[in-house]
């Protein structure tokens, strides 16, 4: 079992544990930069909890990268506190708690000079590991990435596509099976469909090996798509923190009805699946028409019944036995967007960048 060998010791004084995920908070949080206006992230609470993903998104400049970057102390926090498992990131020892932390971000940044095997070791090579362990990890990465540790682990990062480079950087990220993972737009730039295959690939990996994760995107449908709880920012501010249906369902204000798109109905249908609605009884115990698992999302069984000419399917268990049936009334009412409150809060330009300023 990927990390079994390290998913019972016991967490030494100021180090993060190799092993369960971890509960993050972010308690009164506060980072401002000298001479500016406003405050680039100004009192932001949230929790994320183990085993998560928290999608941060908002518009250029809000603050959701600064927000990452606070939990490794690559940016410092100018007032209040995060803590992961109750405890300061301030009172960790630096190098432990960034060797505690995966961190996958755009431009993946893997070591030219270095094979595949180097790159993904180079955090467990820091912490000691023994050279054997190092390589049998590699390889049990690589694969669980999709890659061939047979044929891979000796290569160069540039002899592979973007997108794989992509995957060797998560795999990096996980080497030493942190329980946290930052992520500050990792697949931004990889085509769609490369981007939606690596979607897809880490939402695979985290059923498997779970961390909690603070994952940083601009874009809203990658957003529904990757977190548990997406968190909207706006001028530094958290603005409505929820789960995809949720926000999409009952948007906190205009602002976010309009960041979420005019179509957060139909975005909605891509989010709930059958199993999580009440079904109406079956037509039959047998059904002879079209029928659908109960672990379907509302989008499909409406293409379904769209391609067949039916305003109604049956919904079958694993055994293809009838549990109930869906009509497209049900589903289509979901479309409807709801009536949101205004926005209480006037639109301001953030000055200050993502960034710490150089000095």
């Amino acid at each position: 079992m990927i990390g079994a060998e390290v998913a019972h010791t016991s967490r030494p004084a100021g180090e993060l544990s190799n092993s369960a995920p971890a509960e993050i908070a972010f308690r009164n949080v506060v980072k401002r930069y000298p001479g500016r206006d406003h405050a680039a992230v100004e009192n932001l609470s949230f929790e994320v909890p183990p085993g998560e993903i928290c999608v941060l998104i908002g518009p250029s400049g809000c603050g959701k990268t600064t927000a990452l970057k606070m939990v490794n102390r690559l940016i410092a926090i100018s007032d209040g506190d995060i803590t992961i498992d109750g405890r300061s990131v301030r009172q960790l020892e630096l190098t432990q708690l960034r060797r505690g932390i995966g961190y996958v971000f755009q431009q993946i940044g893997l070591f030219p000079h270095m094979t595949v095997e180097n790159n993904i070791g180079t955090v467990p090579r820091l912490l000691g590991w023994e050279k054997q362990r190092t390589r049998a990890r590699a390889g049990e990465l690589l694969e669980l990435v999709g890659l061939d540790p047979s044929s891979d682990l000796k290569r160069y990062p540039g002899e592979f596509s973007g997108g794989q480079q992509q995957r060797i950087g998560v795999a990096r990220a996980m080497a030493a099976d942190p329980p946290i993972m930052l992520m500050d737009e990792p697949f931004g730039a990889i085509d769609p469909i490369a981007r939606e295959r690596l979607q897809n690939d880490f939402l695979r990996l985290h059923r498997q090996i779970p961390k909690t994760i603070i994952f940083v995107t601009h874009d809203i449908d990658e957003a529904i798509k990757m977190g548990d709880r997406i968190a909207i920012m706006r001028a530094g501010q958290l603005v409505q923190i929820a789960t995809a249906d949720d926000l999409l369902a009952n948007p906190a204000n205009d602002f976010v009805a309009q960041f979420v798109g005019a179509d957060r109905g139909l975005k909605r249908l891509r989010v709930r699946r059958l199993d999580e609605i009440e079904l109406d009884p079956p037509t039959s115990e047998h059904p002879t028409g079209p029928t659908i698992s109960r672990d379907t999302t509302l989008h499909y069984a409406l293409s379904l019944m769209l391609a067949e000419g039916t305003t109604r399917v049956d919904v079958v268990d694993g055994d293809d036995h009838a549990v109930g049936s869906i009509q497209m009334d049900a589903i289509t009412s979901l479309i409807a967007p709801h009536d949101v409150s205004p926005d209480p809060t006037p639109a301001r330009v953030a000055a200050q960048p993502e960034e710490e300023p150089a000095s």
